[in-house]
């Protein structure tokens, strides 16, 4: 049966090659700690299950302490240039979007046909998205690989040159959940409830509910993951509080609890795939470009969001 220990053998395999690849690149005047790095990262998923946690722990402070001092360097690998770039985009037009909407199509066909009775036993049902999303990646290599002439390292040196122009920031979602699980495991949201039915006004449902997107809001900024922060937030004011207390619908907070916690993601640097990914791909000049575009439409969204669910929570 194919789980997530296979999915982690394929990304250590993919994080090795480009630790490799990273060593024998002479133009990064970093790449040994490129090198480190990303073979690191690479060890943490080939041999995490099998390592104890306080192993595991290392690996992670031997991460930071790599990227922290100095940072990571950008190397030049040996992939198309501009000229054949533009020629390729000529070329092919529109068709260039088929190996990027084959992911999304075969992430989505996997998830309902490996759970259906037939395909049990071949996939974990419980992993069947995560499954299907790998799958979809080799799809889109074996559409992408034929339509755009490229070598078989090309992949591995994009990926390199992606990771390269990212850094350290590409692993931060990682850690940042994994950051969450600890918070959550720690009674952080038994913490905040408790300091919540202390400050709170006794029997305002309105107050409560902006305790919660709120919270929702400023937990996914400190975290950078909205699904790192909502078991602490629900488990410290929405459950206790909006569900038990208030009598609140749970699906509809859960919903624009969510939806809070997104606002909190456009304006928070430790939200690095979102914001600041783009900015380094795009090589804006100033890295927080992005999130000081969407603070305004953030902070709109979050006070609409403590409305509607002040108007829906307790209504149903």
């Amino acid at each position: 049966m194919i789980g997530l220990e296979a999915l982690y053998v394929i990304g250590g395999a993919f994080f090795a090659a480009v630790a490799v690849m990273s060593a024998r690149d002479a133009s990064n005047p970093k790449r040994w700690k490129n090198t480190a790095f990303w073979g690191l990262f690479a060890a943490s998923f080939l041999f995490g299950s099998h390592l104890p946690d306080f192993a595991n722990g290392l690996i992670v402070i031997a991460m930071v302490a790599v990227a922290g001092f100095g940072g990571l360097g950008r190397g030049e690998p040996q992939t198309t240039g501009q000229a054949e770039r533009t020629e390729s985009a000529a070329r092919l037009g529109n068709r260039l979007f088929l190996p990027a909407l084959a992911i999304p199509a075969t992430a989505l066909a996997g998830t309902f046909l490996f759970k259906r009775p037939e395909l049990a036993g071949l996939v974990d049902p419980k992993q069947a998205t995560l499954v299907s999303l790998i799958l979809g990646v080799f799809v889109a290599l074996a559409i992408a690989m034929p339509m755009l002439r490229a070598k078989p390292a090309t992949p591995l040196q994009e990926g390199r040159r992606l990771l390269d122009t990212v850094g350290w920031a590409a692993v931060l979602p990682q850690m940042l959940a994994a950051l969450g699980a600890v918070f959550a495991a720690a009674g952080v949201g038994a913490a905040i409830g408790q300091i919540a039915s202390q400050w709170l006004p006794d029997g305002s449902q309105l107050a409560a509910v902006a305790a919660y997107t709120f919270g929702m809001a400023i937990f996914t900024m400190i975290m950078g993951n909205a699904f790192a922060a909502f078991p602490v937030m629900t488990a410290g004011i929405g459950l206790p509080l909006i569900v038990q207390r208030f009598g609140g619908d749970p699906a509809i907070m859960g919903a624009i609890g969510m939806l809070s916690g997104f606002c909190g993601t456009l304006m928070t640097p430790m939200a690095a795939n979102f914001n600041i990914v783009p900015a380094a791909l795009l090589e804006l000049k100033d890295r927080n470009g992005v999130i000081r575009a969407q603070v305004p439409t953030a902070l709109i969204l979050l006070l609409a969001n403590t409305a509607l669910m002040y108007a829906l929570v307790f209504r149903f």
